[in-house]
């Protein structure tokens, strides 16, 4: 592939950023403890704060991609034996228990079939059965699956000792989403989906109990980069203790990017993926495509289809990247060989990306 291609990518993430985002990629660069620079940071996480509808104090972009915001949220609340539960339906639950065994938690695992919905009360059940539990984790939108899980009937666990932590990933700016008012404890997302910025910053925010958990912790923060204490400090204390050297050119392109999704409205953005996802997922329908998802817990901005008989998956998706230019994900776990993911997110979620996929689909099905 050219140095220069213009792919059109409606995979899993990255997604084609916003032109605003992009022309804020050849703004100068600054310095990492630049006056300027701290400004901009402190403009992103009131962004930040308005999508994730949080009032949040501890709210900022860490370096690196989602999974860079879910080790920072696992590894700053979690001390070496503690316990978090886990629903997994799917990849990316899968990578929340591996990267907290990792840290040396005791994982507790509430499972349901990849491609349905987790049920919140048997997440509440685990935790009244392990009510030592740090935190309780579940991925939103389970982009492996496209799956929406309901995050909403978690704000039970206010009432417990138990955090809420949820990875949205794919859900922030998307779907709806609401910190504060789902007492959402600890959470993350990325910038290279509905965000419509490119990759390379990861949204994190997190609730007073959570701080106050961080702050009483006996042992160190396993990860020096990710500690979101020492992030704290760098980016929102008035001090600005140097941490790390931080890219104000990704910093300008998520700002860029927010005040899009902004200046649309949130929920405005929300009913546009609505909209979009379902043009897309009623077309694949006729086309003799299946939907891993149920109607009633299918997201719309990250579709999991299954191909028809007699279609080869990995060829197809080849061919319409070389071909098109159009990039699709493939299947994950046991929808590998079988499914395509679709996102439509961000600056993708309009009709002429449904118009332009459809099209080449069927000049190479038919």
């Amino acid at each position: 592939m050219s140095a220069h291609a213009d792919p059109l990518l409606l995979g899993p993430g990255p997604s084609t950023p916003y032109p605003e985002a992009m022309e804020a990629l050849a703004r100068p660069v600054l310095g990492h403890l630049d006056p300027d620079y701290l400004a901009l940071m402190a403009e992103v996480s009131d962004r930040l704060r308005a999508v994730f509808g949080t009032a949040n104090e501890l709210t900022l972009a860490v370096s690196g991609t989602g999974s860079a915001g879910m080790e920072a949220c696992l590894a700053s609340l979690l001390q070496p034996g503690e316990k978090a539960i886990v629903g997994v339906n799917g990849y990316f639950g899968e990578r929340l228990c591996e990267v907290a065994t990792r840290g040396g938690a005791e994982v507790v695992r509430v499972e349901a079939p990849w491609g349905r919905a987790l049920d919140p009360a048997d997440l509440l059940d685990a935790q009244r059965e392990h009510s030592d539990a740090r935190l309780l984790a579940v991925v939103a939108a389970e982009t492996s699956v496209g799956v929406r899980n309901d995050v909403a009937p978690l704000s039970a666990l206010a009432d417990t000792d138990t955090l809420l932590l949820v990875d949205a990933v794919t859900a922030l700016g998307g779907t709806e989403l609401r910190v504060d008012d789902w007492k959402v404890d600890a959470c993350y997302s990325a910038s290279q989906k509905c965000l419509g910025a490119p990759p390379g910053l990861a949204p994190v925010t997190l609730s007073p109990r959570a701080v106050e958990v961080m702050r009483a912790r006996t042992t160190p923060v396993r990860s020096f980069y990710l500690d979101l204490g020492l992030l704290h400090e760098y980016y929102l204390a008035p001090s600005h203790r140097y941490h790390h050297t931080a890219s104000s050119t990704l910093a300008y392109s998520l700002h860029a990017g927010l005040g899009r999704l902004l200046d649309e409205g949130l929920e405005a953005t929300w009913d546009r993926h609505l909209a979009i996802g379902t043009k897309l997922q009623d077309a694949l329908g006729k086309r003799g495509f299946g939907l891993v998802a149920d109607a009633a817990n299918r997201l719309p901005q990250l579709t999991a289809t299954l191909l028809p008989d007699g279609l080869e998956e990995a060829p197809l998706r080849v061919e319409l990247l070389k071909r098109y230019g159009i990039e699709v994900g493939g299947g994950l776990g046991q929808f590998a060989g079988k499914a395509w993911r679709i996102g439509l997110m961000g600056h993708n979620a309009r009709d002429r990306s449904v118009a332009t996929l459809l099209a080449a689909m069927d000049d190479l099905i038919t």
